[in-house]
């Protein structure tokens, strides 16, 4: 941040207290900061999720469900959030850990100084957020996050098997790059539509299993639907997730070239990996083997196809940079609780276990789960009970019971009108009850060590 552009947004006029909204820009990053009518002293500093250009990004988002927002400033707490950098597209964990430090910088200084503050992320801002608490202990109360994609690197690999295993079985001979594509997006819609292609067919269907697994992809696309039981349906809303959030996301051929511009080349690599090796220890391995079998295809086969493929190779300074601004390191001295909802194909659960065996101090970490599909898929009573438990950690020193019943009572009891988790893949909310339960969360199949 330029020192010109600090000296600039520190010298203008003291706003004034209570209810306000306050938006503006520091250094290129613009913000929104949200004041209630009698501040309680405690300040939520929000980093967004991945936005692949062109997304709409409308109103800065302060919390990971819009309603959650309301119930906050009605009883006291300010809220905050960057949109960082260039417009807040493609991976920004490095702008938002120069970007979220500027803003609060700018809340000390022309709002008042937080009795104390709490980082809050989702997906990729869960990292943001992670990391911002772990290298900021001393400006940080504790840190909440919702669907984290903590492992950024270990996901980025799994991606890159995940869509190297669409190439090489769905679209052999076709012209796809998976990294430094001359044409990012006409290689995204040709993976895209050798998903499609492949849900049509029963050899189709056993293949994206087979890519499925190779990141524990969710087989549960909906919100609000319930989990199907069918192997070809639950392969179909599979492949929903690996067309969008993997032909069409940060670790797809457009999402890799913002990426590649930003870590100075491709961070991502699967030399040497046995494919075999990763089925076997895959949450999916069952639904593969259902999904072969009832093809009459040689799984065997075409592991075979896999090992044989020419492979990628990353580039070394690029996966330093992913292990600098994507990879926390479990140091936490503050207490931080995270949410997931079980069925997330965006970020799976595994990216739960994969932190928990990081931290250093297994006190200062809680984990909780909400059944349901989709990506960040809590209702605000959820996102807010949450929240309430980690407050109540950082009160008393003790982490309340997360026990899924009590959990479920709490929200229930915030209200009707904050029972209704967003579908973020439609955009459409439903009144649902609470759904938190207890959750198992499978290894990840490539860790960063």
């Amino acid at each position: 941040m330029s020192v010109l552009a600090i000296g600039a947004s520190l010298l203008a006029a003291p706003v004034e207290s209570g209810r306000a909204t306050h938006t503006g820009t520091i250094d290129g990053a613009k913000y929104r900061v949200e004041t209630p009518d009698r501040w309680n002293g405690t300040l939520l500093l929000f980093s967004h999720g991945y936005h692949p250009e062109g997304f709409p990004v409308g109103t800065i988002s302060l919390t990971n469900h819009p309603k959650t927002e309301k119930w906050l400033l009605d009883r006291g707490y300010a809220l905050a959030a960057s949109q960082y950098k260039d417009g807040g597209y493609g991976y920004q964990t490095e702008n938002a850990m120069t970007d979220q430090l500027a803003l609060l910088d700018w809340v000390e200084k022309k709002i008042g100084k937080p009795k104390r503050t709490v980082a809050t992320g989702q997906s990729m801002g869960a990292v943001a957020a992670t990391l911002l608490a772990e290298r900021n202990p001393g400006r940080f109360a504790g840190a909440m996050n919702v669907c984290g994609n903590f492992d950024a690197l270990g996901s980025l690999n799994a991606e890159l098997d995940v869509l190297f295993a669409v190439k090489t079985l769905l679209a052999p001979g076709k012209d796809i790059d998976l990294v430094g594509a001359e044409d990012p997006d006409a290689s995204a819609k040709a993976l895209a539509d050798a998903v499609e292609a492949g849900t049509k067919t029963p050899e189709g269907r056993a293949r994206l299993a087979l890519a499925g697994a190779f990141n524990n992809v969710s087989d549960w696309y909906s919100t609000h639907g319930p989990r199907p039981r069918k192997v070809a349906e639950r392969i179909r809303q599979q492949a929903k997730w690996v067309m969008g959030s993997y032909a069409y996301g940060y670790g797809g051929p457009s999402g890799q070239a913002d990426l590649a511009a930003r870590a100075g080349g491709n961070p991502a690599s699967n030399t040497g990996v046995d494919y075999g090796r990763q089925l076997a220890q895959s949450a999916q391995k069952k639904l593969v083997k259902q999904a072969y079998e009832a093809a009459g295809l040689s799984l065997r086969g075409d592991l075979k196809q896999l090992a044989s493929a020419e492979r990628v190779a990353a580039d070394p300074e690029a996966v330093a940079y992913l292990k600098r601004y994507g990879v926390p390191k479990g140091n936490l001295k503050v207490p931080m609780i995270t949410a997931h909802n079980t069925g997330d194909g965006g970020t799976s659960t595994d990216q739960e276990n994969w932190y928990a065996k990081q931290v250093r101090d297994p006190g200062n970490l809680r984990q909780v789960y909400v059944g349901r599909g989709s990506h960040c898929a809590l209702s605000a009573a959820e996102e807010i009970v949450t929240l309430r438990t980690l407050l109540t950690r950082i009160d008393t020193g003790k982490w309340p019971t997360t026990k899924p019943s009590r959990m479920n009572a709490a929200a229930h009891a915030v209200g009707d009108g904050y029972q209704a988790p967003l579908d973020f893949l439609t955009g459409v909310d439903r009144a649902m009850l609470p759904a938190f339960t207890k959750h198992d969360p499978p290894r990840t199949l490539r860790p960063t060590g």
